[in-house]
């Protein structure tokens, strides 16, 4: 029987807790940031992803955010700022996949906040756990009203290229999927939990997500 949260795979685990960070910070903790072969067009993806992690920029250069006691609430005002540009309700939906269709109402809404909860609960500690990396804005591909915003973070031992899949839509561009090295955090997602369904329910689902997200930040 599928387990959790041990279901993520084991290969992929190290990038996929990367990418989450990346996700739920926004690549607000990466330091350097430089524009080459893609233009930040007024309106652009682009520009809307840049304006994020700039207001990120600003809470992580706070002196006064940066004391031990205030980190919950340093924390608190980067997933605010993230959560305005990510759609969590479009990536809940993706990453149930067929199982969205089958789920009630209540229980779309319940997934939808359970698992960004869970992305943030469990992953937030990363905005302390990078430092010195460079962000490059590569390229932005756009077919109407989906876009993907093309970058690589570069550090003296890697590079990594993350891709933000964006839906603009009547709040502008939001985020639905991040790609990190070619591995997508909906598809990984969907593929885990779609197992637990499987073999449990949608409830059972929620159940192990509700405790996941009840524990206490390791």
């Amino acid at each position: 029987m599928p387990q959790f949260p041990q279901g993520i795979a084991r290969t992929v685990e190290p990038r996929v807790r990367t990418l989450i960070g990346a996700l739920i910070l926004g690549l607000s903790v990466f330091g350097c940031f430089s524009l080459l072969a893609a233009e930040v067009s007024p309106g652009s993806a682009t520009e809307a992803m840049k304006g994020t992690i700039d207001q990120a920029l600003e809470i992580l250069s706070d002196e006064s955010l940066k004391a031990p006691d205030r980190a919950q609430e340093r924390v608190k005002i980067l997933e605010d700022i993230i959560g305005k540009r990510f759609n969590y309700q479009e990536m809940g939906k993706r990453t149930l996949g067929k199982h969205w269709q089958q789920a009630s109402e209540a229980d779309r809404e319940e997934f939808v906040h359970l698992f960004q909860r869970f992305l943030s609960k469990t992953y937030a500690g990363n905005v302390d756990g990078y430092s010195g990396e460079q962000v490059e804005y590569l390229k932005e591909r756009r077919k109407g009203d989906f876009a993907e915003v093309q970058t690589a973070v570069t550090s003296d031992k890697s590079t990594l290229s993350i891709y933000y899949r964006m839906l603009k839509s009547s709040n502008g561009w939001q985020v639905y999927d991040v790609v990190l090295d070619g591995v997508s955090l909906v598809k990984n997602f969907r593929s885990q939990f779609g197992r637990i369904i499987e073999a449990e329910s949608v409830e059972g689902l929620l159940e192990k997500l509700r405790i996941k997200t009840a524990r206490p930040q390791s």
